[in-house]
């Protein structure tokens, strides 16, 4: 970017005119073929004449030149090259002073350079009067234009005197000049002029919440679709008119005529186009709704008229087509935000920060260039730690509405419009995080179909599918404001307490299947997280370590332990107040914590303490899920023959009690520990007869079908048979980071980079280990003795394998690699 002309600098855009028919005609290596002719002559003109390159993009080009004259030298040496070939190319040249940063350049002399290429015909250079004025002679007067970038109209010149068909500019229409070009969208605009232009669509609605840009994406859609309404583009914005009745006599006036009664609009209508087909813009609907829809009808039932509204919600009126306008999506909100803080002269920010600003700011574009203007003042990672006060933080120029002066008073604008009922419904579902199903809603906040759906259709919710079930969820802006509205009114304890046993009641049940225990949860994830602090905050001490033994597998697993383990030792922390199945549950999930940080000392003494409140209950299960954890700890101590003995003893109880889960849980264990005494025979069999077991997905978890697998695989591995271990750790590995089990994913790197190792893939096996070294850094994995044994293994022996600098590399791109690179690395294995 730096060799590009700053200052005053003169932007040229070419477009081949016809490229799709051409396509047609010529086959793909035939246009291929003379497209490729064309750049070259093109290159050759720019070049000669100090152009630079910014952009080429298909049958594209956007060049700079430091002057006026070399620009037009360049454009006439182009066309000259290119008569008489089968390519006719349409060029715009325009002036400007555009901002060049290290991202290239920003401003609306951009844009209005690509619209005069497109406004042009094949062959033809158009020219902008900035341009114009650097020059002395060669250009012929084209008259005003109004293009689609909807700038206000100028005179435009062409060079040279060669007959061309009229420009491709706006017909005459009173849509207003927006302050800013149109950034981004392409998707969106393309979707709706199609929609526009299509013969069954005599009424298409722009809905959104305020400030999703509902407003410049019709101007923008009405611009393009200009053509296709050859009786004009008329813009009624509605935000001031006060009473519905109004609409009618407002069109009459928008189209010049006076003292006519509404009986008159067909005449007054076919007269103002010629009876050629028009399209009304109807901006801003929502505070006149439901009386606006009869008189929209209307409108639409005339002949020759297409209507586009927006409105906050949809009209409910028949044959309406309606578009529900979304977010900017990532690229767009970035570029926006960029865009808008260099017009106001802020220094360039990390592309990192303005992103996650873009994110936390929902990507709605009002929030955006609010944020934009902001930021002369404020860095983008300042802006971030102030968005928890974003709806005041955000504040607009003079010259905006004074409904979109502030966020707050945009939102405010779109509640204040709500009934009763609505806004009873709307502040509560804040009490959601993340979202929420219909029956949660239901249940916790009184919801009813209607009243949801209302809020639906007013932009205030949004639904999405989530493993095929309908989800409902607020932008992170609502849903600041509709929290400032349910602490005002007083409903927040009372509301927040539902909520929490209405998620120990889904917990609970989900528990109870193993499948669902894994994967139902994971969408409510942050709803739990929600309920686990309010049972803290209150001492609800019984409520929180219910809501702790239920998740118990699917916290850990999905690498969230650390959280998970705060909430144990709060719930553990009063286990006087609690009953002792409660109690006997929590210490045995301590343990667990305890093994995990290689407190052994504590992790016996939570087993035993559990072991006889378990003796106490009568409960034998939880009676044997204790002794097989003090066996575990047996052979962590190092007697690995006494601790088989008991897993062996408990094996037998369990077979002859037909409980295979306690056979499973059991084989699982003794598996593991005949791998580490190298008694790969037996292993295989444990682990064998573990495979069998867990295949019942009625009864058992996911992740006890990915452990036997993996066991079977280091089992194999040990009997030399290298090519059944990678098919089966590969297995176990790509289902652990299908459902996302952190922890697994762990496991699995660490075996295939055994197995890597063994196969002679040693810098595979380097960059596997690299990575899992990071995942312990990151969530704080130990794993059991077994994969203790596999990182000192593998780490001892890479470097009599591979020579310094390769290792070192290896381990640098595993630690570089995303986690969904290095599973690849893995699955890859051959």
């Amino acid at each position: 970017m730096r060799d590009l002309p700053s200052g005053t600098v003169t932007f040229l855009f070419t477009d081949v005119e016809g490229s799709t028919r051409l396509l047609r005609e010529l086959g793909a290596e035939g246009y291929a073929g003379v497209l490729a002719e064309q750049r070259r002559l093109l290159r050759a003109a720019f070049a000669a004449h100090g152009g630079v390159e910014v952009d080429a993009r298909g049958d594209e080009f956007f060049v700079a030149f430091p002057t006026a004259a070399g620009a037009l030298a360049a454009a006439a040496m182009a066309q000259e090259a290119l008569a008489g070939g089968p390519l006719r190319v349409r060029i715009g040249v325009h002036t400007g002073t555009p901002l060049l940063t290290d991202e290239g350049y920003f401003g609306a002399d951009v844009h209005r350079a690509a619209r005069l290429a497109a406004a042009a015909s094949g062959g033809q250079v158009v020219v902008s009067s900035s341009t114009r004025a650097l020059v002395s002679n060669g250009l012929r007067d084209l008259g005003q234009h109004r293009f689609k970038d909807l700038a206000a109209p100028e005179r435009v010149y062409q060079l040279g005197n060669e007959p061309f068909p009229p420009l491709r500019s706006l017909p005459e229409t009173n849509l207003p000049v927006p302050s800013t070009p149109f950034l981004g969208r392409t998707e969106e605009v393309e979707t709706l002029v199609r929609l526009l232009v299509a013969e069954d669509v005599r009424l298409l609605s722009l809905t959104g919440v305020g400030g999703t840009g509902k407003t410049r994406l019709a101007l923008q859609a009405a611009a393009e679709a200009a053509d296709s309404f050859p009786g004009g583009v008329v813009w009624l914005p509605l935000a001031s008119v006060a009473d519905p009745t109004l609409l009618l006599p407002t069109v009459i006036q928008t189209l010049g005529a006076t003292d006519v009664s509404e009986h008159q609009l067909a005449a007054v209508v076919a007269d103002r186009t010629g009876g050629r087909l028009a399209l009304l813009l109807l901006d801003n609907c929502e505070h006149l709704l439901p009386e606006l829809a009869a008189p929209i009808a209307t409108l639409r039932e005339l002949p020759a008229v297409t209507v586009l509204a927006t409105s906050r919600e949809r009209l409910q009126l028949q044959g309406e087509q309606v578009f529900a306008v979304p977010p900017l999506n990532e690229g767009d909100g970035v570029r926006l935000f960029e865009t808008r803080a260099a017009a106001v002269g802020a220094p360039s920010a990390p592309r990192d920060q303005v992103h996650e600003l873009c994110q936390r700011l929902d990507e709605l574009p009002l929030a955006l260039e609010l944020a934009a203007a902001r930021s002369v003042l404020f860095s983008p990672a300042q802006l971030l730690e102030r968005l928890g006060q974003r709806l005041d933080l955000l504040k607009a120029g003079r010259d905006a509405e004074p409904r979109q002066q502030t966020l707050r008073a945009t939102i405010h604008w779109s509640h204040d419009l709500l009934d009763e009922n609505e806004q009873r419904l709307f502040r509560r579902l804040s009490v959601f995080s993340g979202g929420c199903t219909y029956e949660a809603a239901e249940t916790v906040c009184d919801a009813d179909p209607d009243t949801l759906q209302s809020l639906l259709d007013k932009s205030l919710i949004r639904r999405r599918e989530v493993n095929g079930h309908p989800r409902y969820w607020m932008l992170d802006t609502l849903h600041q404001f509709a929290t400032e509205q349910f602490n005002a009114a007083g409903e927040t304890e009372e509301l927040r307490r539902r909520h929490l046993h209405y998620f120990l009641t889904f917990v609970a049940a989900s528990s109870g299947a193993p499948d669902r225990h894994f994967s139902a949860p994971l969408p409510e994830q942050a709803n739990i997280r929600s309920a686990a602090s309010f049972a803290q905050e209150h001492d609800d001490l019984a409520s929180l370590a219910e809501l702790v033994w239920a998740v118990r597998g699917v916290w850990q697993v999905r690498g969230f332990a650390a959280e998970y383990n705060c909430w144990l030792a709060a719930a553990l922390a009063g286990e006087r107040s609690l009953p002792p199945l409660l109690r006997a549950r929590l210490h045995r999930l301590s343990a667990g914590a305890a093994y995990a940080r290689r407190d052994i000392a504590s992790c016996r003494s939570h087993h035993r303490i559990a072991e006889s409140l378990y003796r106490q209950l009568g409960d034998e299960d939880g009676v044997i899920r204790c002794r097989i954890g003090l066996a575990g700890l047996t052979a962590y101590a190092g007697d690995l023959a006494s601790a088989r003995r008991e897993l062996e003893q408990i094996l037998a109880e369990g077979r002859r009690a037909d409980d295979t889960d306690i056979m499973g849980a059991v084989l699982i264990e003794l598996g593991r520990m005949a791998i580490e005494q190298a008694d790969y025979t037996a292993a295989h069999a444990f682990a064998s007869e573990t495979e069998r077991i867990v295949a019942d997905e009625r009864v058992w978890t996911p992740t006890a079908r990915i452990t036997a697998a993996s066991t079977l695989a280091l089992a194999e591995l040990g009997l030399g048979n290298q090519k059944r271990a990678l098919e089966l750790a590969r297995r176990a590995l790509a289902s652990a980071h299908e459902q996302g089990f952190s922890l697994y994913v762990w496991y699995g790197l660490l075996h295939l980079a055994e197995i890597a190792l063994a196969r002679g893939a040693d810098e595979a096996a380097a960059t596997m280990l690299a990575h899992a070294q990071n995942l312990t850094d990151r969530f704080g994995f130990t794993g059991g003795r077994l994969e203790t044994k596999i990182i000192q293994h593998v780490t001892a022996t890479l470097p009599t394998k591979l020579d310094p600098n390769a290792l070192a590399a290896a381990r640098a791109e595993g630690a570089a690699m995303t986690t969904d690179e290095a599973v690849a690395l893995a699955l890859s294995l051959t």
